[in-house]
């Protein structure tokens, strides 16, 4: 028993919750947040996902389907998360379980000090014995009205609590082969590495009410497995679904991860940041160390540093001809990068009064993704 989670995510999908856009199914959710409080009684530690609030909005505005225009979309989350938070309080009190309401975007989690807060709050909350329900605050979201999607969102929780399982509830059986619905002898896979490209080929796309589908959960798996949690794709119909898979039963489609996965999947994660905190402009020479030897970004290779930033934020890596080469994570906050550019380890040490010769990295090669 030793090796059971002790601290879970358990996301679950719209289809789920709204009974395919029938309204909020509250005998489903009464149901699941009966498993919750087991697993709470247990000492095991449960955050939640829900999502729902859109097509929770959709039927009490007697819409014919879910809008396509981001003002109707937005006015159907700030109608239906009312009910949605509502309804999850109601059921988790009965079983005497407090719960509270976290609404997210995306800027919020790529903000590093945003970031750390809201880590920092999730785990009060959790020291405190309260189950935080989590949503992407569509409200307020801008662009498209997805982090991608709640499958996201989901696995970024899992990693910034550091859970150990991440449990994705949706109405399929977890991935197959083959399409199922046409393919009646399409295999389920029952387990595989969160990794394996082939994934992608079996996987299909959102259904009429949600905005995810088996490719958002298998790149959310990716997404979870650089923090080494590994995520179970399981049907949310199947009778005592949390409670079973809490105690490590096979059901649904398990993604595995280890250290070169994980290694992977970081890079990957790296590498589909668009916006970045700041730009570091780089000299020939460690445009050939990163590109073609595959080497750390050192001080002395920094032309120019460009923007305001912390430690740990991701930075974009650019050519003396602005040409984006590379993201990472970089070592140092803008102030002290901005001190060192240029210059040699020993130099660094002295500008920076530091002893050891580790810390002197601006990008290291395993926090950088060279594009």
């Amino acid at each position: 028993m030793d090796n059971l989670p002790k601290r879970i995510v358990v996301k679950i999908g719209s289809s789920l919750l709204t009974n395919n856009g029938r309204g909020l199914d509250r005998t489903a959710i009464y149901e699941w947040a009966r498993q919750i409080a087991t697993l709470h009684a247990r000492g095991i530690e449960v955050v939640l996902v829900s999502s729902g609030a859109v097509a929770e909005g959709v039927v009490r505005m007697n819409l014919p389907e879910r809008p396509k225009k981001l003002p109707a979309l937005q006015a159907c989350a700030s109608i239906g998360q009312m009910g949605l938070i509502e309804t999850w309080w109601q059921a988790l009190i009965q079983k005497g379980v407090q719960s509270s309401q976290i609404l997210l975007t995306h800027d919020d989690l790529a903000h590093r000090s945003r970031y750390l807060n809201i880590s920092q709050t999730i785990n009060q909350l959790v020291d405190w014995r309260v189950v935080p329900v989590i949503n992407e605050n569509d409200t307020v979201s801008y662009g498209e009205i997805k982090f991608g999607d709640n499958d996201t969102l989901g696995a970024m929780s899992a990693t910034m609590v550091g859970a150990d399982l991440y449990i994705i509830l949706t109405d399929q059986d977890g991935v197959f082969n083959d399409n199922p619905r046409t393919n009646p002898n399409a295999k389920l896979i029952t387990s595989e590495r969160a990794m394996a490209d082939y994934l992608f080929d079996v996987a299909g796309d959102g259904g009429k009410w949600g905005s995810g589908g088996m490719l958002t959960k298998i790149r959310a798996g990716r997404l979870a497995a650089m923090a080494n949690c590994p995520t179970i794709i399981a049907n949310g119909k199947v009778e005592n679904i949390i409670t079973r898979l809490a105690d490590g039963e096979a059901i649904g489609t398990r993604l595995t991860t280890g250290h070169a996965d994980r290694l992977i999947a970081k890079k990957q994660w790296l590498a589909t940041h668009i916006r970045t905190a700041g730009t570091l402009v780089i000299d020939d020479g460690a445009v050939k160390a990163l590109t073609e030897q595959h080497k750390s970004l050192l001080p002395v290779g920094v032309l120019e540093v460009q923007g305001d930033f912390d430690m740990g934020d991701v930075v974009e890596i650019v050519n003396a001809q602005k040409v984006r080469l590379a993201v990472g994570q970089v070592g140092f906050d803008s102030h002290q990068a901005k001190q060192i550019t240029q210059k040699h380890t020993d130099e660094v040490l002295q500008i920076l009064k530091l002893n050891d010769n580790d810390k002197i990295i601006m990008v290291h090669r395993d926090d950088m993704a060279v594009l």
